[in-house]
């Protein structure tokens, strides 16, 4: 499918972009998926797609279940890691549905092999659709206990070799401590990667980030849930905090 022609262009040829599984959720309902909340999610997508960027996504599972909070009420670590990759393959499928009936087309493909719902995680083909205009939604995690959906994010971001790893968070950039907690927290508009090391910023996860640091791959940090936020960023407007080799 042709990806639209839009005034605005994107500034990156390619993507991944890292959702937690609470973009899908209605708090106020109680849903952990919410069809409205997703439809709109993938509205935005959309409207993302038409910038141009080929956009490939990592969807976490928290919503559903988390593999540490499990093991902290008596579940095996290993099986509750496991529950938690399942928990991100179903927030993959509802976000496919949606995305699918927005009119885009997508292909789900997920570590853990499930042929009858989504394709096996095959690095060649992922990037393939990714150039025929498709999002490529990746599910199941990197399909190990005891890494995260950011590890995962970063391990896919170096496979189909984006040139960005866009991390949609309920902040709006990395700050020097929590904003929640400490009203003279600063908010930073550009880091190395060096600097969030030395402050002892939390960015990412280690293994996420030093993947990211390792192929150069820039991290931009923003507060999905203001609307628009995610085509501002693919523009190249800084309105989080972009943490890179510069």
């Amino acid at each position: 499918m042709p990806i639209a022609e839009t005034t605005a262009k994107s500034r990156y040829k390619r993507v991944l972009l890292k959702l937690s599984g609470e973009v899908l959720q209605n708090k106020a309902s109680g849903l952990s998926i919410d069809p409205c909340v997703v439809a709109k999610l993938a509205g935005q997508l959309k409207t993302a797609r038409n910038l141009g960027a080929e956009i490939a996504i990592v969807v976490g599972g928290g919503n559903i279940f988390r593999g540490a909070v499990g093991e902290e009420r008596g579940i095996d670590r290993n099986t509750g890691d496991y529950m938690g990759m399942l928990a991100t393959i179903i927030n993959a499928l509802a976000l496919q549905d949606a995305l699918e009936k927005a009119g885009v087309e997508t292909r789900v493909q997920t570590s853990i092999e499930m042929r009858q719902v989504a394709e096996p995680f095959i690095r060649r083909r992922a990037v393939r659709h990714l150039e025929k205009g498709r999002i490529v939604i990746f599910g199941g995690g990197t399909g190990n206990p005891y890494f995260s959906t950011d590890t995962a994010a970063a391990l896919r971001a170096s496979e189909i070799n984006a040139d960005a790893l866009l991390k949609a968070t309920k902040v709006d950039g990395v700050y020097s401590s929590d904003p929640f907690k400490d009203p003279k927290a600063v908010r930073y508009q550009k880091l190395s990667y060096g600097e969030a090391l030395s402050k002892r910023l939390k960015v990412m996860d280690a293994a996420a980030f030093s993947l990211c640091m390792e192929n150069r791959i820039p991290i931009l940090v923003f507060d999905f849930f203001k609307e628009g936020n995610i085509e501002k960023v693919l523009a190249g407007e800084i309105i989080g905090t972009v943490v890179s080799d510069a």
